[in-house]
């Protein structure tokens, strides 16, 4: 066992994929000698030398660009877009040829590459800093999109995503860079592989990244009422994992899905759709979200406003037409 925050794991899971493959290299802005705004890349230059972790531009459709000609010539770029809405300038070359390429040249060519991107909020940011941008990519065909919640999930996933034969986009959580774990490394589920954290009887509750700790709060404080409340980790928005999905929800038949990104046209909606069409005789009350505002991301002192909260997704468990429905968010203040 090792105590590893989230950021020490994803060192990790790129210094043991450097030394596995030396077609495995790593770039963007400021990576290299600083190791990283959140130092995930500290000491890879270093130890590996400015030809495998470098440097680049500050140009983002650059950095992505230049690494779609290297995935094409056989090599596994792993690229740092810095901050979430830094990315962009970048996604005409992501959605255009990076999720394109395998398709558009019938699998003669790929471009299985990481394309690493610090998200969501929760550390008193400002704009440009912390958008939650992970419904653009999960709505393009032709790209993998996953966040992990857990420490031990940071280095597998991120083992798993190098290793893929197709373009990852691996959408870390800030807040939870510098939380820490005692993990032994190693495989756990593979990618489009959801986990339950926390079984339960009466809610379903799915979250990923940064919302599944709100949904564990959310969970032990429902349980002082009565309540017992299932946490989903969807690990992965696609592929999604259906089956464990359907599993929870049959058994508990209410569904709450908690996301930091504004709900319209989220990647909630379509989760909460996909359920209501698949599962509707299984449930016993509408599917609910929780979710930021619809708003562009507020001011640093404003954003407890916009980000759900443990007594917002108690709120929602109190809405799903209970017979005996305590109020839950007595539970706990805002």
């Amino acid at each position: 066992m090792t105590t590893l925050t989230m950021a020490g794991a994803l060192n990790a899971a790129l210094r043991d994929s450097l030394t596995e493959d030396d077609k495995v290299v790593v770039f963007g802005e400021d990576v290299g000698t600083l190791g990283g705004v959140f130092r995930v890349t500290d000491g890879l230059t270093r130890d590996f030398g400015d030809d495998r972790c470098f440097d680049t531009p500050l140009a983002e459709s650059g950095i992505v660009g230049f690494a779609i000609g290297m995935a094409m010539s056989g090599y596994k770029p792993v690229v740092e877009m810095q901050f979430d809405a830094f990315a962009y300038p970048a996604f005409e070359q992501i959605v255009s040829h990076v999720a394109k390429l395998r398709n558009r040249t019938r699998g003669s060519l790929t471009a299985p590459m990481v394309i690493r991107i610090p998200f969501a909020g929760g550390i008193g940011g400002v704009e440009h800093h912390c958008d939650s941008s992970e419904a653009y990519y999960a709505h393009t065909p032709g790209l993998k999109v996953v966040s992990p919640s857990t420490v031990a999930d940071a280095y597998s996933m991120m083992r798993d995503a190098i290793a893929d034969p197709d373009p990852v986009v691996f959408l870390e959580p800030k807040r939870l860079y510098f939380s820490k774990a005692d993990v032994e490394l190693g495989q756990t589920e593979p990618i489009g592989t959801a986990v339950v954290r926390r079984p339960g009887t009466d809610v379903t509750v799915l979250a990923y990244g940064p919302t599944v700790s709100v949904a564990m709060q959310a969970a032990d404080f429902a349980a002082e009422d009565g309540r017992s409340v299932e946490v989903v980790d969807l690990r992965s928005l696609n592929p999604f994992d259906d089956v464990t999905v359907a599993a929870s929800v049959h058994k508990t038949g209410r569904c709450i899905v908690v996301q930091e990104a504004q709900s319209f046209a989220g990647v909630g909606a379509e989760i909460a759709s996909r359920v209501s069409e698949r599962h509707f005789h299984h449930l016993h009350a509408p599917v609910l979200r929780v979710s930021g505002l619809d708003i562009p991301y507020p001011a640093p002192k404003l954003e407890h406003f916009h980000l759900p909260s443990a007594h917002r997704v108690l709120d929602a468990i109190d809405r799903l037409q209970w017979n005996d429905a305590p109020d839950l968010s007595r539970a706990v203040t805002a």
